[in-house]
């Protein structure tokens, strides 16, 4: 048999010992601190058929106890608090966030968690079909209007909690521009809903197409007097500015010029005493509808004594 002879290599064992010695002094000398972290919340064993119906919280708020060098060596990540939903039911339920719910590497201690309990309200899953309602913002170019707006696909399926499944009525795109166009828009767009609990069953992209089409032109009938109506006897009334330039849309362009030029701007004075006043400028009513709109849309009025 061979003999071992304790004295072998004796500077290489006389090293580790020292080296241990070294870590463990350093690691003993090390004071014990505590410190508060706010760390992520994980949902673990989510029910099937189940849907949060508020957001839970993302993060939460502990007191955590070790060594100080090992605390300051904590990273994103590092400490996590766990929730247990596998026993989840529909309603409001409180779940309980204790210590021992915390993951921490080795050497720390959690000492404290809060909240200590949180509230989460669970609906059954719901799905229903909803049509694709594009977004579109911006005007073409003049003498061009927007005819039609599509969407591919023309309806999605949406998934979330009954009672927001029961409100829905539609899904939106984010808005495709038409600003200054003088043909057809076609851009691949997001597809979504305003409430965060709802989502699409298959997410996917849409192809909106904003048919623009040659149109009547905006016309501008510059420097129409306005006038007064209803002025109270023995007033007089003085209009500033005298004249207002009157715009018509599309339709009041492409009309008679003996009904365009019947297009007079004018203000209500009925039940006004003397003094000055800021009026909306108005036109009748059968011209109400060629009239997109009035610049200014109003007028400062003075009215004084006839005599």
């Amino acid at each position: 048999m061979k003999r071992l002879w304790p004295f072998r290599h004796l500077g290489l064992k006389l090293w580790s010992v020292a080296i241990a010695v070294m870590l463990w002094l350093v690691v003993a000398g090390e004071q014990t601190v505590e410190r508060g972290l706010r760390v992520p919340l994980e949902l673990q064993q989510f029910p099937s058929g189940l849907e949060l119906g508020v957001d839970a919280p993302s993060l939460i708020d502990v007191r955590v106890r070790g060594a100080s060098g090992t605390l300051s060596r904590i990273g994103p990540g590092d400490i996590v608090g766990v929730l247990d939903l596998r026993t989840a039911r529909a309603g409001r339920r409180l779940f309980q966030m204790t210590p021992e719910q915390i993951r921490v590497p080795f050497g720390v201690q959690v000492v404290q968690v809060a909240p200590q309990s949180i509230a989460l309200s669970f609906e059954h899953s719901a799905m229903r079909v909803v049509p694709v309602v594009p977004a579109v913002e911006g005007a073409p170019s003049a003498g061009f209007s927007v005819a039609t707006a599509e969407a591919n696909p023309a309806t999605v399926e949406v998934v979330g909690p009954e009672s927001a499944i029961e409100q829905v009525t539609e899904a939106t795109t984010e808005p495709v521009s038409v600003l200054n166009a003088t043909r057809d828009v076609v851009e691949t767009v997001t597809v979504g809903f305003v409430d965060p609990t709802l989502r699409l069953r298959t997410p996917r992209p849409a192809v909106v197409t904003v048919h623009v089409v040659p149109g009547p032109a905006e016309r501008t009938l510059s420097r129409r007097t306005v006038r007064t109506r209803a002025v109270p006897p023995g007033l007089v009334a003085e209009v500033t500015p005298a004249t207002v330039d009157v715009i018509l849309g599309a339709d009041g362009a492409a009309g008679a010029s003996a009904a365009i030029e019947s297009v007079a701007p004018w203000v209500d004075l009925s039940h006004l005493g003397a003094g000055e006043y800021t009026l909306t400028v108005h036109v009748d009513a059968a011209a109400d509808g060629l009239v997109a709109r009035i610049a200014p849309a109003t007028v400062q009025v003075r009215i004084t004594s006839a005599r």
